[in-house]
């Protein structure tokens, strides 16, 4: 019932020092109150005092309680539930353009690219819960995933399906998935509008030219980050096909076309980020969501509950007692 109470005029409990002087004057000339008898020996009434005469000094604490009672209610006790509502002023639609192509299985990533770019997609996706995210993933050729919502239960069970499993043609056709992209948020009306594109790869396969896409993301005011994933040097990456339908892995070059991506995030207003591991991808996935801040306005409601009547009551039954016993019990000793 008291827990998490507090005071709207909390200097009022002031007042209760001023509880002190009064005891003080009790204790000084409370005796004296009591009418004295005075004659010239005790004898005739040597007696222990009765059990009414030695609960006489209850009358000044029932007093002094009930005033004390009557400050603590002018300070008004109350509990405050608060309640928070969240409006988003300036939404965010964010297309994350994925490489699905065959190369995205090499494992100088750990346990490979594409894994590990799904886990830091998956973390980025959480973070971001007031904005729609949809998926876009190419190859050779490029579809969407998940177009454009608000659900991240969906966005995230999209990307955990994520996987080469040879339904596209392999390849990497960096034009076709941003265009892909564009086409996805085209038509949104949201205030800001991103793409965040990678790739471990060149552009060599589409019909849609990488420049060409940048150019009508800049026509629809949509921003691209570009994201280039893999080491420096070479890789342990899949080179063919086994007999049972596993990948043979062997040492590959990385070859990345680190000019072409520059460009088109230069052209759009984005930037361009190198991942070289997983910790310098997580880092690249952490800064774009520093870059690229959601406004939210918080409303808070606050529903107070007053609880002064009880020591109203309180101060009021003490005093009633009081007079009560003073009119009654103690009426003669007055």
């Amino acid at each position: 019932m008291w827990t998490n109470v507090q005071f709207a005029y909390p200097s009022l409990l002031w007042f209760l020092l001023a509880l002190l002087p009064a005891i003080a004057w009790y204790g000084w000339k409370g005796k004296r109150q009591q009418a004295q008898l005075k004659i010239s020996s005790l004898d005739g009434f040597a007696q222990k005092p009765s059990f009414w005469i030695r609960l006489y000094p209850l009358l000044f604490v029932l007093r002094l309680v009930a005033l004390a009672a009557l400050v603590v209610a002018f300070s008004r006790p109350q509990t405050v539930d608060v309640s928070t509502r969240t409006k988003t002023n300036k939404g965010i639609d964010i297309v994350m353009a994925i490489d699905v192509s065959s190369s995205m299985l090499a494992q100088d990533l750990k346990p490979n690219r594409l894994t590990a770019l799904k886990n830091v997609a998956s973390d980025f996706i959480s973070q971001r819960p007031s904005d729609r995210i949809g998926l876009v993933i190419y190859a050779g050729e490029s579809y969407t995933k998940t177009p454009i919502t608000s659900d991240k239960r969906i966005v995230q069970n999209a990307l955990n399906e994520i996987r080469f499993d040879g339904l596209i043609n392999d390849g990497t056709a960096i034009g076709m998935g941003l265009a892909t992209a564009v086409n996805r948020l085209k038509d949104s009306r949201a205030k800001s509008k991103v793409i965040i594109l990678l790739t471990d790869g060149v552009n060599n396969s589409g019909f849609i030219d990488p420049n060409i896409a940048a150019e009508l993301a800049v026509e629809f005011q949509i921003k691209t980050y570009t994201i280039g994933l893999g080491s420096n040097g070479n890789a342990r990456a899949p080179i063919g096909v086994l007999p049972n339908g596993k990948f043979q892995y062997g040492m590959t070059k990385v070859e990345i076309d680190e000019t072409l991506l520059k460009t088109i995030a230069e052209t759009t207003g984005g930037l361009y980020f190198r991942a070289t591991d997983n910790s310098s991808l997580a880092a690249i996935y952490d800064e774009i969501n520093k870059l690229e801040k959601t406004e939210i306005e918080e409303f808070k409601y606050y529903n107070y509950e007053e609880k002064y009547r009880f020591w109203v009551l309180l101060a009021l039954g003490l005093l009633s007692l009081e007079w009560l016993m003073k009119n009654t019990i103690y009426k003669s000793f007055i």
